[in-house]
């Protein structure tokens, strides 16, 4: 059984999902080292990103209606 495919690491997808989540909250402020970025983009999964980003693209535009309701 040595020649078998490596098994996946049950922990990746909740690491991959925090990765992908720090990774979004990163660029919507626009700071992000080099070094960090380079292990994003071998860690991270595109699918979680789009989700993720578009989670906070929604929770954006509610805040900003929120905001223009409280001050209306």
């Amino acid at each position: 059984m040595s020649g078998g495919a490596p098994r996946p690491d049950p922990q990746q997808g909740k690491t991959s999902l925090l990765r992908s989540l720090r990774a979004v909250a990163w660029s919507l402020i626009g700071l992000r080292a080099g070094d960090e970025y380079r292990r994003d983009l071998q860690s991270i999964q595109p699918l979680h990103v789009l989700l993720i980003g578009l989670i906070a693209l929604f929770a954006f535009v509610l805040i900003l209606i929120g905001i223009v309701k409280w001050v209306t």
